[in-house]
């Protein structure tokens, strides 16, 4: 792990402790889990998918089928072209998935598992099949990422697969990232009172958060439709939240980082359609950013329900900013969730002392000091981090509270400081996919829960039982 911005390393430890990441094939599993009729399979050990499916199932409270081909130490010698064959026939058999999203594990990538051929091949084994799916594949080896350099490889690679080019449609391409589902019906709502259709990818709103079911769905609904990802090709314009995007896998950023594309790059370089790349839309800043974009590309004004949902939060930072202005906090997660996050609490007069992603970009502290340089200038900006690091200097810069997911809760339990869940994964709570981060609707979500955590902390600690701010 090191800081941002310099050459020295913080300390010279052999190992992480505690990674501020998850695996890469996990962030490939939920792109999949947002395409229509999709089963993912992990090519690799079962032991990978069963990580993943417990993560998720903690983090959604939904049943997760994520298939594995099951490699075992047999398999690992002599490849696993046979379990492959074997592991998609059982697939077809049971769910009859319209797609299958297959993501490679560090296992199946260290022995040279050339995945591509192996579809060609179990096509080739079936011949005329009329109820073949359709086989996208990701290159997901945790070594060289994070859960979202998998995620985003496995948004590229479904683009690159279905992506068909043809005369342009009123309609964008909006790729939102590792968002809650409650972001991505949120989202769904403002491109629709734009007045323009659109493909959001991956749309997981609705098989990662079911409504009660009578019988079992062995695939959930919901998803982006197949059709729809066909038409990216054919978009006037693509939104994409995030600037670091999938340029912290590690291979790339030692090899050659200009040879990493997005979605959106990929579709702006081959396609010839504009890409707007953006912070995510956190705080009154970016998301006035994404509303004038959307605004710029449709030639509609920006709805008056939004107008009005900015006005209030303006008035509730205005009635608010007395309990967070000169308050410090720890701010941990995935890259451009931090950094969006982080402008926010800097627009409302919070310190981050920390910003710390188990992501290897490095381009954290560029992107920040891009929009905000007063605020940022002597934070301790962490890549590559684990959550000890964050520990250990958190204790001594002393923050008011730390916001990031549950695997940081040690760390607030132990400073005796209250922490604000967001994003993923929230295992100790319900109420995960529900959070709302994204927009001004988000964003006042997110401001009263920080300043009930603050008011709620002086309270708790107050010698005097007051009920009256």
């Amino acid at each position: 792990m090191q800081k941002e911005g310099t050459t020295t390393k913080v300390k010279p430890y052999a190992a992480s402790r505690n990674a501020c990441k998850l695996c890469s094939p996990l962030g490939a599993s939920m792109v999949f889990k947002g395409i229509e009729g999709c089963i993912p399979m992990i090519h690799g050990s079962q032991g990978c998918a069963t990580y993943i499916r417990r993560y998720l199932i903690s983090h959604y409270k939904e049943p997760m089928d994520i298939a594995s081909s099951n490699f075992s130490e047999e398999t690992t010698i002599y490849g696993g072209n046979r379990n492959f064959i074997t592991g998609i026939d059982n697939i077809r058999k049971q769910y009859a998935p319209a797609v299958m999203g297959i993501a490679s594990t560090c296992l199946s990538e260290t022995i040279g598992e050339d995945i591509p051929s192996l579809i060609a091949e179990y096509k080739e084994l079936k011949g005329d099949d009329k109820t073949m799916p359709v086989f996208i594949h990701a290159s997901t080896p945790s070594y060289n990422g994070t859960h979202m350099d998998g995620f985003h490889e496995a948004v590229l690679s479904t683009v690159k697969t279905l992506a068909q080019e043809g005369k342009r449609e009123n309609r964008i391409n909006l790729f939102s990232g590792f968002i809650s589902p409650a972001d991505i019906r949120m989202l769904k709502d403002i491109v629709t009172d734009f007045g323009i259709d659109y493909t959001l990818f991956p749309d997981y709103s609705a098989s990662m958060d079911n409504p009660c079911w009578n019988d079992y769905h062995l695939i959930p609904e919901g998803g982006t439709k197949v059709e729809d990802l066909k038409k990216t090709g054919k978009a006037v314009a693509t939104i994409e939240f995030g600037t670091v995007l999938n340029k912290g896998s590690v291979s790339e950023f030692i090899l050659n980082r200009a040879s990493v594309v997005s979605a959106g790059e990929w579709l702006q370089k081959q396609m010839y359609i504009q890409n707007h790349q953006l912070i995510m839309p956190i705080g009154i800043e970016a998301t006035d950013a994404f509303m004038n974009t959307l605004s710029a590309i449709t030639q509609q004004p920006v709805p008056e329900k939004y107008t009005l949902q900015r006005g209030r939060l303006v008035d509730a930072y205005i009635d608010g900013h007395k309990y967070v202005f000169g308050k410090k906090a720890v701010v941990y997660g995935e890259e451009d969730l931090v950094i969006a996050m982080s402008l926010f609490l800097a627009e409302i007069g919070i310190k981050p002392v920390i910003i710390a992603s188990g992501g290897e970009s490095r381009m954290m502290r560029k992107e920040l000091l891009k929009h905000n340089a007063e605020m940022f200038t002597d934070t301790e900006i962490l890549s590559g981090a684990d959550f000890e690091t964050i520990r250990e200097m958190a204790k001594e810069l002393k923050p008011d509270f730390i916001i990031g997911n549950s695997k940081g809760y040690y760390i607030a339990r132990e400073l005796g400081i209250p922490i604000v869940r967001i994003g993923f994964p929230v295992h100790d709570r319900v109420g995960g996919p529900r959070i709302k981060h994204l927009c001004y609707e988000g964003t006042q979500n997110l401001f009263d829960t920080i300043v009930n955590a603050l008011l709620e902390y002086k309270q708790e600690h107050s010698p005097i039982g007051y009920k009256y701010m």
